[in-house]
């Protein structure tokens, strides 16, 4: 068989494909720290690798779909992350977070909805002209675009303004309170 730049494939010595270049060897190996555990360990966002869910767990009986939740108090740095979970400085977060993005989405989403409404139901409405050859439904999907780019300028002003501080303090005192916790571990 010849490839796309005329040099002959599956012959000779040459492995076939890149695939078999690296047969039997792990060019990057697994993700294990010193201690011979696993980084992922003291993960509370990395519970389970997704690629084993639903696989036979070796007892020939197929494996949960879900990973069994892990139980609080076990230690770790799980603990660190649900304390700041719970934490007034997240909630306050959270809070700043939902008000402007509910209230914002409930908006769009109505002015969408309402566009698709009106030219369905009133097409009448929809074809009364403007200015020339620009229509009501013209002016109308421009507003669309217009709107898009004004939340999401509003978006990012207001994370910048009312969100990113609170966000970046509540990081840096989660990195060190982990960071504390696994230097006290070892």
């Amino acid at each position: 068989m010849q490839s796309s730049n005329d040099r002959p494939r599956g012959r000779g010595n040459d492995p076939e494909s890149s695939v078999e270049k690296y047969k039997g060897c792990d060019p990057v190996p697994a993700a294990v720290g010193a201690a011979g555990q696993s980084r992922y360990d003291d993960d509370p966002w990395y519970d389970a690798l997704a690629s084993g869910w639903g696989e036979s767990d070796g007892t020939g009986a197929p494996a949960p779909a879900v990973p069994p939740a892990r139980r609080e108090g076990t230690g770790g740095t799980a603990d660190v992350y649900l304390e700041v979970q719970r934490s007034e400085a997240f909630q306050e977060v959270r809070s700043r977070y939902r008000k402007f993005v509910i209230p914002g989405l409930v908006l769009f989403f109505t002015w969408y909805v309402g566009y698709l409404v009106t030219a369905q139901t009133a097409p009448g409405l929809m074809a009364r002209p403007v200015a020339g050859p620009v229509n009501v439904a013209m002016v109308a999907g421009i507003g669309q675009f217009l709107t898009t780019f004004l939340f999401t300028w509003a978006y990012a002003r207001h994370a910048r303004l009312r969100r990113d501080r609170a966000a970046l303090d509540l990081r840096w005192n989660t990195q060190e309170l982990t960071r504390g916790f696994r230097s006290a571990e070892q």
